[in-house]
């Protein structure tokens, strides 16, 4: 879907066309759900998330003005209903290494890394599950700053609004993030203290 298709709809969907609202849905829906289940560890409460991230967006979709791309304004609803989520009563994530697809199908998570050739696909595979567990054991504000930008890919600047957030301090908190994940990694003797030094200086 392109930009303006997107803005089309949205439009539509402010004037009470709730057909052009279930298309911005099913366009949204696998990005919105894999958030989500990054974000609470729990498939049952990621499809709770996603339902209660839709609601809002449909309710405050008024106040859109098309200033920021669509998707990043669904990721800040997305991830401030699963930091309230994860704040209530203190709950924690249940580990979770899967997500849903395109295709709708259950697959394990993996974490984008092109620095290994082909030879070591195993390994790059075994590095992906384990800073997917690291990443579930971070705070859920060092957890979703990461996520939007490792996994998400999304600016500074977007990051930035998604978590209402000056750039600054975007780019400090993934520091520690980074510095956080890499010390959980270096004390279950997944990485030395070489690499996790080398990590944390690439922000």
């Amino acid at each position: 879907m392109t930009r303006e298709e997107e803005l089309i709809l949205i439009a539509e969907t402010q004037n009470g066309d709730s057909a052009a609202f279930e298309r911005l849905v099913l366009e949204n829906q696998a990005k919105v759900y894999n958030l989500a289940l990054r974000m609470v560890g729990n498939e049952d409460d990621a499809f709770d998330m996603s339902q209660e991230a839709f609601i809002k967006t449909y309710n405050a979709i008024s106040n859109f003005r098309g200033d920021s791309r669509f998707s990043v304004w669904l990721y800040r609803l997305t991830t401030n209903v699963c930091l309230d989520f994860l704040r209530a009563e203190g709950r924690r994530p249940h580990s979770s290494l899967t997500y849903a697809g395109e295709d709708e199908e259950e697959q394990e998570l993996e974490i984008p890394d092109e620095r290994f050739s082909p030879e070591t696909l195993l390994e790059k595979k075994a590095l992906r599950e384990t800073v997917a567990q690291g990443l579930m054991r971070l705070p859920e504000d060092y957890r979703a700053i990461l996520l939007l930008r490792e996994i998400d890919g999304l600016s500074y600047d977007e990051i930035a609004e998604v978590l209402s957030l000056e750039s600054g301090t975007v780019k400090s908190r993934i520091f520690r993030a980074r510095k956080r994940l890499c010390a959980i990694l270096s004390a279950d003797g997944n990485f030395s203290e070489d690499f996790t030094s080398k990590k944390t200086e690439e922000v």
